[in-house]
Order: C-alpha cells, then structure tokens, then sequence
C-alpha cells in the first residue's frame, strides 16, 4: 500500500467518524414541526457511517496501516435547513473523496479496496440524494 493510498483510507475514517457524531447529534438536537420524519433519517444515516468507518479500518488495519481515530471537524446546529444543507455538503465532499480513492485503488490493482469504497460510494450518493430531497420546498 502506498503512503498516499493510507493517508486517504485514514482522511476517509476521520471523515465518517465526523458524519456519524454529526449526524447523531443533529438526531438529538432536530426540534420543529418538520423534524419528526427527519430526525430517523439523522439516525439511521448516523449508525450507517459509523459502520462504513468500521469497515475502511479494518481494511486499513488489514493493509498494514494505523487507523485514526480523529475526526474531522463536526458541525452541529442551527436551524433544521442548517443541518440537512451541512449534511448534505459533508455527503458531496465525501461522493468526491471516495471517486478519488476507487481511481488511486484501481491504479495500485488494490481490487478490494476498490470494490469496498464502490459500496460505501453508493451509500453517498444514497444519502445526498435523501438529504436533497428533504431540502426541496
């Protein structure tokens, strides 16, 4: 494995582990008359990330690096449209960060990280797709 191929599982983990406390407090903290359909969906996206930073470890582990266990930053509040529209930004940057990740692992023959990062990338796309929607008037 590459140094750069490590620093991207390792920024990808730092990534879902951001989405998944992000996701989980916005789960908490949603409050008004449309949270009720939305707070499920910040859970269940939340416990989905979660496992997807489960899995890009232990690849990382399996290929003999060091997973992190930092986030990235998290961002937390503010108006119910806040939130979904973080959401979905942090949902963009990562469709963004995984295309790169499948290329670099096709282009070092890493098949199984490659096919891995094809799931999660689907995932991503799911989720932005959910949180779109939910910011349609």
């Amino acid at each position: 494995m590459s140094k750069e191929l490590n620093d991207k599982l390792n920024q990808a983990i730092a990534r879902e582990i951001q989405v998944s406390i992000q996701y989980m407090w916005h789960h908490v903290m949603a409050s008004g008359i449309n949270s009720a359909a939305v707070k499920d969906v910040f859970e269940k996206t939340a416990i989905q990330e979660m496992k997807h930073a489960e899995a890009l470890a232990e690849r990382l582990n399996y290929l003999g690096g060091t997973p992190t266990t930092q986030p990235d930053p998290i961002k937390v509040g503010g108006t119910l449209e806040k939130m979904l529209q973080d959401d979905l930004k942090a949902e963009e940057d990562a469709i963004k960060l995984y295309k790169g990740i499948i290329a670099l692992a096709g282009k070092e023959e890493d098949y199984t990280t490659r096919k891995l990062l094809i799931g999660i990338l689907a995932d991503e796309e799911g989720h932005a797709d959910t949180f779109g929607a939910l910011l349609e008037k």
